[in-house]
């Protein structure tokens, strides 16, 4: 089992920064492939970004390639989202999500993870 608590999320204006965090519980953090996802109202919960327990690589929507950076400090238990160059489109409930198991290429469907965090609200304001 493994319980995820995401934190950061907040209002900022376009073009501000924020950073998300996700603290895992547990003591096999580093065997767990990560990922990021937002639910905007009325639509499914999109694919944000993942990490790969098996070589930590990363794999990124489109919508935020070159703006987002995921990582992860296994020692801390966590994950991380950086978020720069904020628009409006990406205000959502992000969410975190962890699946076990040696990974090499990482779902990019919400069924392809097991265990979500509760969410932290992300509002941009233009």
């Amino acid at each position: 089992q493994v319980q995820l608590v995401e934190s950061g999320g907040g209002s900022v204006q376009a073009g501000d920064s924020l950073r998300l965090s996700c603290a895992a519980s547990g003591r096999t953090f580093s065997s767990y492939s990560m990922a990021w996802f937002r639910h905007f109202p009325g639509k499914e919960r999109d694919f944000v970004a993942a990490i790969s327990s098996w070589n930590n690589g990363i794999t990124y929507a489109d919508s935020v390639k070159g703006r987002f950076t995921m990582s992860r400090d296994n020692a801390k238990n966590t994950v991380y989202m950086q978020m720069n160059s904020l628009k409006a489109e990406d205000t959502a409930v992000y969410y975190c999500a962890a699946v076990g198991g040696p990974i090499l290429v990482v779902p990019t469907s919400r069924s392809g993870y097991v265990y979500w965090g509760q969410g932290t609200q992300v509002t941009v304001s233009s």
